[in-house]
């Protein structure tokens, strides 16, 4: 497990580097598109993709929270969900609990995110707190808890924000440079065809590259918080039944995004499921898969 918790945090210096070149490239480009000196773009761009990475370090819960609209949890209206937490901190060990926070959705799942056990959170959706019995609850916080435990959390918090970011600015550029093109018809069309090339390399490279950077993250994770919640629970049918039943739920989770999919517990995009046997594109293992793991623990 320490060798795990290292390697994620190796993981997630790498990361944030790739993603700050990424973003420094594509904002000097920017600059460059609208005449400004190389000196002052390559400036602004480390400036603007320095600040953009520690803002996001630092508030990459608020800002997944704020994408999912979750309101926080309450000992009154959540009791079962507040209690389960309870309990499973002295099993796991951890010396800080994390916040709860709880979505409007009808279709169970859930997910862990902040940049460390001191500042994490815990979020479900309603549809996991109305579906799921209290064991397979149990078993849901106990998988969360294992991901802040193994400090899953700050890697998967930053590639998510980073992620929609870098698409954002590969779109606004392309965008850009296209109406660019249409209104400077005297300009330089040699200069203008290499933007052109440029932004379209980054618009579809982009998305692909931080598919790959997400796959990064490894499904190996999911097999590991899935273990290491039996230890905390000592009652491994309570996960395996909430496995079947998140997998075998068709509602849509309309607050799932692409950037964030791999954060949740079980993809939320019912049809994007791996069913049997996962693929090495998948975001998550195949809950027959996980189930299979499971068992062998019994």
């Amino acid at each position: 497990m320490y060798e795990d918790i290292k390697r994620n945090k190796r993981k997630t210096g790498i990361i944030v580097f790739t993603f700050l070149l990424m973003i420094t490239l594509i904002l000097y480009y920017i600059c460059y598109m609208f005449d400004i000196s190389s000196y002052v773009a390559i400036t602004i761009a480390l400036a603007f993709s320095i600040i953009s990475t520690i803002a996001t370090y630092y508030n990459c819960d608020k800002i997944v929270l704020a994408s999912v609209h979750a309101r926080e949890a309450t000992h009154e209206e959540d009791l079962q969900l507040t209690n389960i937490l309870d309990a499973l901190m002295v099993a796991s060990g951890l010396e800080y609990k994390p916040r709860l926070y709880v979505m409007e959705s009808r279709q169970p799942n859930a997910f862990a995110t902040g940049r460390n056990p001191q500042n994490a959170i815990i979020c479900v959706t309603t549809g996991l707190l109305e579906k799921l019995d209290y064991y397979e609850l149990e078993g849901v916080i106990a998988h969360e808890l294992s991901h802040i435990k193994n400090y899953d959390i700050l890697l998967s918090a930053v590639i998510s924000v980073m992620v929609g970011f870098v698409i954002m600015l590969s779109d606004i550029f392309t965008r850009t440079m296209f109406r660019s093109s249409n209104r400077n018809k005297d300009d330089d069309n040699k200069a203008n065809g290499l933007l052109l090339i440029i932004g379209l390399i980054f618009l579809i490279l982009s998305p692909i590259i931080s598919n790959l950077i997400q796959l990064a993250v490894s499904r190996r994770r999911e097999y590991l918080a899935d273990s290491t919640a039996i230890q905390f629970t000592r009652n491994p049918d309570g996960l395996i039944s909430a496995l079947k039943k998140i997998s075998s739920d068709d509602s849509e989770l309309e607050v799932a995004s692409n950037s964030n999919s791999y954060m949740y517990i079980d993809n939320p995009f019912p049809k994007k499921r791996v069913k049997k046997r996962s693929d090495l594109f998948s975001t998550h293992p195949s809950v027959e898969e996980r189930v299979e793991a499971l068992e062998n623990l019994k």
